[in-house]
């Protein structure tokens, strides 16, 4: 198996399916349309809608149903960099090696930007012409799940708790609340959709839910690492931010060792789970491996 080439399948079958969501909406100002492409179509690994794809087959679901859930948290993701980027969160300039979106289309389109792409993710998923013939409980319950991971007790609350321990030396407890949810609890979401598409057990469903966590912790511990040795051209966006607006990371607080050993943990612990699932987690197995490894 050629990890590549199955992560870039599905990349393309994702890219497209946004294409699609997004030019089915006209008659909106064309700067807010110019800034929604220009993030949403910047690049980036979509991990997050690929792992929702790759659960799903996992779990034997039918992935067309995934498709438009896969592209809501793809747009969410895309509205909370946007967000992010801004001159009163972190006021970075560079994101997937490209300005900010505020850099090009001013602060006030940008915060707009961000706004629509949350708002049209629910649109996308909530649309009974996008998910005929699927289940509306199961398409409810994955509504509900998404609000949860990616509002005030998930990505937005983790957020919140990062600004607060700005210039802090905080405690292990603390870190792991920001980073589980700041970055870990989209993931969390994109793994549970999978689920959910594909009728999981609860067994399964929980047993996924905390393989879910556990990578997605240690998807925010290789970014802090990133963020002092990765490569700016690599990594599509400038290193040393954390530092720069003094955010509690795990190499500050625990430093470097601990945090690449407190990453390895998590992903082994991820692995292992998935043990549960046999033969047919062996994608899943190299995606949760490529966590680890990547430098970008």
């Amino acid at each position: 198996m050629e990890l590549k080439k199955e992560l870039e399948s599905r990349k393309i079958l994702i890219e497209d399916s946004l294409k699609k969501f997004i030019s089915q909406y006209s008659g909106y100002p064309d700067s807010l349309k110019e800034s929604i492409n220009y993030s949403v179509f910047a690049g980036g690994k979509r991990l997050r809608s690929i792992l929702t794809l790759v659960i799903c087959e996992t779990l034997g679901g039918v992935v067309k149903y995934a498709i438009p859930f896969a592209c809501a948290i793809e747009l969410i993701h895309t509205y909370s960099l946007i967000h992010d980027d801004l001159p009163a969160m972190d006021n970075d300039t560079y994101r997937r090696g490209q300005l900010t979106n505020h850099k090009v289309f001013g602060e006030a389109i940008a915060i707009l930007a961000g706004d629509a792409l949350l708002t049209l993710a629910f649109k996308i998923i909530s649309d009974e012409d996008n998910l005929e013939n699927f289940d509306p409980s199961l398409t409810l319950k994955i509504i509900n799940d998404i609000a949860f991971f990616s509002g005030i007790d998930g990505m937005i609350g983790g957020q919140a708790a990062d600004i607060q321990s700005e210039g802090k030396m905080v405690k292990e407890e603390t870190l792991n609340y920001i980073h589980s949810h700041k970055t870990g609890a989209l993931i969390t979401a994109s793994v549970r959709a999978g689920a959910i598409v594909a009728k999981a057990s609860e067994k399964n469903l929980k047993l996924l839910t905390q393989y879910g966590t556990k990578i997605g912790l240690a998807f925010q511990i290789i970014d802090d690492i990133l963020d002092i040795e990765g490569i700016e051209e690599k990594i599509g966006k400038e290193t040393g931010s954390d530092k720069k607006t003094d955010k509690a990371t795990y190499p500050q607080c625990l430093g470097m060792d601990t945090s690449k050993r407190k990453a390895s943990q998590l992903v082994e612990e991820a692995l292992n789970i998935l043990q549960n699932f046999g033969s047919s987690a062996k994608l899943l197995r190299e995606i949760t491996k490529y966590i680890t490894s990547r430098n970008k």
